[in-house]
């Protein structure tokens, strides 16, 4: 009787506004966005400030109200079909999934590019190899794949280890040492001026790689399922979102202007910079052989963040391709539950992706293609997750919202136009080229956003045209 009513109690675990303040730090806080930004020096500062303002927050506050009205597993799919239907809640799944499996080779090429810098005698030729690159990208990516078939408590383990060892302790040494660098030499890279507070507008091709910065965002709508763990949801969440913020541009800021100040801006590159930082200081306080041990950190760590996320999104394409959205070959999953048929479609998408490596000028614009390419995916789906919030205001008012947007009907447009209007000029701003990086021919550039874009967005309506009742999971 004791152990029937033991089991009977279920107890609610409670999220405290710090623990969630962590959780959301963690999900967007990485070492690769750095070098991207700081080609803008002290105008990086704004930049990261805007995206916060304009889409963390919002993505953040909006994603805790439908996560708590529409709280089924799902996520965006059930959201976005509450307020435009089952067609459109579809390719925002698809979406979801797909800029996260675009990510993974620019990610990779991270990945690549730090062990080339393990030797720093050859660091540079190595890096620019692109067949190199292109064989550790496959190479880890499958051994990725491979290891996450055994099951998420396998990828747990790796992930815990490797993000204490290749993100946090790697950026608390590079934030220490880069201010002793500093002020120990007296000097920055950069110019130091107000007037590089604020970005020059005119020059829209200026503004690309900074348009990057919402894809370093992405990710906050994961966390917002917690939300209803929380103790009085509707004052905390806010409390946390607005702490969760502040450090992660604390952090951003600081390390962007840490490459800014150690690297010449001529000899910034998206890829190689943060090492060519670490290398620098080490070498200038006599300890070099430290620069090789933080970039072997820095690969183990993506390459456990790679493990975690190669299965997380697919798993909600997984979930929701069950209810009859997806052919009956891609519901297939092994005896430790893993979803291997979508896996193994998302790891061709790679593999056919990475040959761009190949195609394009250099690894450099290849990691900037295919972020560019993501982002412009990831923000098709934030543009309907926004404009669902507001519709279903009016659509859906009966249905109960453990956390509520505050000031009524006013809120949701305020928070939901600023994030949708953002989210769509940074859409705009990606297909066009960046004067810092040498992409081939401008034409050929937008070009090929353009045809993938329409590609991609093609897919999941003719899959979800042509769904049949055989489809639906027994």
């Amino acid at each position: 009787m004791n152990v029937i009513a033991k089991n009977n109690k279920q107890k609610i675990i409670k999220i405290s506004v710090l623990t969630f303040a962590v959780m959301n730090i963690t999900t967007v806080l990485s070492t690769r966005g750095l070098a991207p930004e700081a080609e803008y020096g002290l105008t990086s500062i704004f930049y990261y400030l805007f995206a916060a303002i304009c889409f963390l927050i919002p993505v953040s506050l909006v994603a805790a109200e439908l996560a708590t009205g529409w709280p089924q597993k799902g996520g965006v799919f059930n959201w976005i079909s509450a307020a435009y239907g089952k067609r459109i809640g579809f390719v925002a799944i698809y979406l979801q999934w797909l800029a996260t499996t675009i990510c993974f080779p620019t990610m990779l090429i991270f990945i690549a590019v730090s062990i080339a810098f393990i030797d720093t005698n050859h660091a540079k030729e190595i890096a620019a190899n692109k067949e190199f690159v292109l064989a550790i990208v496959l190479g880890i990516y499958w051994f990725s794949t491979f290891t996450t078939s055994k099951g998420i408590k396998s990828a747990a383990r790796i992930s815990a280890a490797s993000g204490i060892i290749g993100t946090i302790i790697p950026l608390m040494i590079l934030f220490i040492s880069g201010i002793c660098y500093i002020f120990s030499k007296g000097s920055v890279e950069f110019i130091v001026s107000s007037n590089d507070l604020l970005p020059d507008f005119h020059q829209f091709h200026n503004l690309v790689l900074a348009s990057s910065v919402f894809l370093f965002y992405s990710g906050m709508e994961i966390n917002a399922v917690h939300v209803q763990n929380m103790e009085n949801p509707s004052k905390n969440y806010p409390i946390a979102i607005a702490i969760a913020s502040g450090m992660t541009v604390l952090f951003l800021v600081i390390g962007t202007l840490i490459i800014s100040a150690v690297v010449p801006h001529d000899k910034i590159n998206l890829v190689e910079s943060l090492f060519i930082t670490y290398d620098s200081i080490f070498k200038y306080f006599h300890i070099g052989w430290m620069g090789q041990v933080i970039t072997a950190a820095i690969a183990i760590g993506v390459f456990g963040q790679i493990t975690v996320i190669v299965a997380g999104p697919s798993t909600g394409l997984y979930q929701v391709g069950q209810e009859g959205y997806l052919p009956t070959i891609l519901q297939g999953s092994n005896r430790n539950g893993v979803q291997m048929p979508i896996l193994y479609v998302q790891g061709v998408i790679v593999t056919i992706l990475s040959m761009m490596l190949v195609i394009l000028p250099s690894v450099q614009s290849t990691f900037q293609i295919l972020g560019q390419l993501a982002s412009i995916l990831y923000l098709i789906m934030y543009m309907l997750l926004f404009s669902s919030a507001i519709y279903l205001r009016y659509k859906s008012p009966e249905v109960n919202r453990p956390y509520k947007i505050p000031f009524g009907n006013i809120g949701i447009w305020i928070v939901g136009s600023l994030g949708f209007i953002s989210s769509f000029i940074a859409l705009s701003l990606s297909f066009i080229p960046p004067s810092q990086i040498n992409t081939g021919n401008s034409f050929s550039y937008i070009a090929i956003l353009i045809a993938l874009t329409i590609i991609f967005l093609l897919v999941p309506i003719l899959i979800y045209q042509n769904r049949k009742p055989s489809w639906l999971s027994k």
